[in-house]
């Protein structure tokens, strides 16, 4: 099979037989790599203007299938409130900005079956809302499960940075309520102390997330390529537009930081439109 090139004017034509009646299709077949095995794939500059377009045409693909993306991110919303509930519950009431802003960390693969709606909808295919999970067929599940795993250990690491972070600074003490942790963080000098350190630790969590999967699930997704050379070419990515993709992580967490508020509702809107705008950029970064 050819690779299919980027076309900024319009998606590429579909090709392959149509399925037969009653068959399940299978996903759209990956593009051969066309590099060495575990090699960084070459990718492009960009500039800040691509950012607006990814937007753009993320939102595109939101308005052209809102029911199936919508149905999708709701899931990510209710997983959001089980975990809010498990920080009442466990009375570890610290952990809740942390876990607010740990989903940018888990946002690449949180989003992994938008990617999918995009590329059908990219080559001309017909979706709907199943579409999405076409990825648990892909020949690259186990390679977007490692990664994902990979991801899942450092939103582990970061919430446990952060409890140790809280701990030392009010040695030890745990707030009764929402409304005296808020108290005790923003009216208190060692409370100031904490947003300041954390804020610069959760700063450093989320330029590794970046690197690793800036473009990595989207390009296992459609690439033909191994965990090895996709986090290799995502951290070249980043690494080749620093300005762009530096602003593209304050955007994503700026966007995450607002649906997340009230109790996690706005996802459904903020990850559709991410997880669309992610696939056109990714498009953009790796001819």
């Amino acid at each position: 099979m050819e690779r299919i090139p980027y076309a900024a004017g319009g998606p590429p034509a579909a090709a392959g037989p149509a399925p037969t009646r009653g068959a399940v299709p299978a996903p759209p077949a990956r593009t051969p790599a066309l590099a060495p095995s575990g090699a960084a794939l070459p990718v492009r500059r960009i500039g800040l203007a691509d950012l607006r377009e990814a937007l753009r045409q993320g939102l595109d693909d939101f308005r052209a299938h809102p029911t199936h993306a919508a149905f999708v991110a709701l899931i990510y919303p209710v997983i959001g409130l089980v975990l809010g509930r498990m920080t009442y519950g466990a009375e570890v009431l610290p952990l809740l900005w942390p876990l607010v802003a740990g989903f940018a960390l888990l946002g690449p693969v949180a989003a992994i079956g938008l990617y999918e709606l995009s590329r059908r909808r990219e080559r001309g295919l017909s979706s709907s809302w199943w579409n999405a999970f076409d990825v648990l067929r892909s020949p690259a599940i186990g390679s977007i499960v490692a990664l994902g795993l990979v991801l899942m250990a450092l939103f582990l690491l970061w919430l446990r940075s952060a409890l140790g972070l809280y701990g030392m600074v009010f040695d030890g003490a745990r707030p009764a309520s929402l409304s005296a942790l808020a108290q005790q963080v923003l009216t208190t000098a060692p409370g100031w102390r904490l947003l300041i350190l954390g804020n610069g630790i959760g700063f450093l969590f989320a330029a590794v997330a970046l690197m690793l999967g800036a473009v990595s699930f989207p390009l296992l997704l459609d690439r033909d390529v191994g965990v090895e050379s996709a986090v290799r070419t995502s951290i070249r990515a980043v690494t080749g537009n620093p300005v762009p993709m530096a602003a593209w992580g304050l955007i994503v967490a700026s966007l995450l930081l607002l649906g997340s508020v009230p109790f996690f509702l706005g996802l459904a809107v903020v990850l559709p439109l991410l997880g669309h705008a992610t696939w056109h950029l990714y498009r953009r970064l790796v001819p």
